[in-house]
């Protein structure tokens, strides 16, 4: 009787075949039907021009070419090769380097150093502070070159103005070819290091008290434990706070071209802002290859920064 029970319970059980698998098509279109309209917009705006960018900076296209767009030529690395002797794309080169070398840690450290003022609890109305540093950020930049042009402005500017008080003459800012660029590095600077702020101050957060704790009763001040501890644990953001700041740097264009046009004699002629005006003059192929020009040092850049700050054990 017992066996004939155990029978028919085997009969009435699925056993279930190896090696086979719920079916997974219905999941994946699913999650493709969700993704196709991003995909096809991402395709049509993004890949498509960057793919027709990589192409048009290998022939000679220019504006009185639109209505013949096949008979262009194929040049090849000619536009490359012209760029490296072109001098004034040379100028433009060492401009935005020098703005990146000097803008970059001086944006950094200024970040870092109001945030960790912030953190540190020594300051009052912290609220205010950071809505007062981070002013700037969200602020349009066509207000703040008003600002600093009138701060700047050699007849009637406030900086100036105080510097005149003290038996100083005040220098031309903006018209001196050889304070134009620190210029504008110092504003940036200050316009910038709002956003780095708020990022390293969430990372200071987020660092333990016990580390900090520990330090001082190992005997350390407090350099050693910015040093030793702060610095460490800040590693991951002042990682993407380098990288984020120096990509924005590499692509300045909007200080020079509302506060200087990229002069005077162009030294604030950055490589972006003489990729606007190649545009502007139709030279599509020629500002195209300088367009890839700087794609490629911002991912060298880049690289080098993950290599130097990344992640260690």
């Amino acid at each position: 009787m017992a066996s004939t029970t155990v029978e028919r319970a085997t009969r009435t059980v699925p056993v279930a075949r190896a090696g086979k698998r719920p079916p997974r098509l219905r999941p994946a279109l699913v999650g493709w039907g969700f993704a196709a309209p991003f995909t096809v917009l991402f395709a049509v705006f993004m890949a498509l021009p960057v793919g027709a960018s990589l192409v048009m900076s290998l022939t000679d296209l220019r504006a009185t070419d639109l209505r013949h767009p096949f008979a262009v030529t194929f040049v090849g690395l000619d536009n490359y090769v012209k760029l490296f002797q072109d001098d004034l794309f040379l100028k433009s080169a060492g401009n935005t380097a020098i703005f990146v070398v000097a803008g970059v840690p001086l944006t950094v450290a200024a970040g870092l150093a109001a945030a960790t003022a912030l953190n540190s609890g020594l300051i009052r109305f912290k609220a205010l502070f950071r809505v007062g540093f981070y002013l700037p950020v969200v602020t349009s930049i066509v207000a703040i070159a008003v600002v600093w042009r009138f701060l700047l402005d050699p007849d009637a500017g406030l900086v100036d103005s105080l510097l005149a008080r003290v038996g100083i003459p005040g220098p031309h800012w903006l018209t001196d070819a050889h304070l134009a660029l620190p210029s504008l590095i110092v504003m940036t600077a200050w316009r910038n290091f709002g956003f780095l702020m708020v990022v390293f101050l969430a990372g200071l957060q987020g660092i333990p008290a016990e580390l900090y704790e520990s330090a001082r009763l190992d005997g350390a001040g407090r350099w050693a434990q910015f040093r030793h501890v702060t610095l460490p644990m800040m590693r991951p953001t002042l990682l993407f706070g380098g990288v984020v700041t120096s990509i924005g740097y590499l692509q300045v264009f909007e200080e020079p071209f509302v506060m200087t046009q990229g002069g005077p004699l162009n030294s604030t002629l950055s490589v972006a802002y003489d990729i606007y005006k190649q545009f502007g003059f139709g030279n599509y192929g020629y500002a195209a290859a300088a367009a890839y020009v700087l794609f490629v040092v911002i991912v060298a850049l880049s690289l080098l920064q993950f290599r130097l700050l990344g992640q260690r054990d």
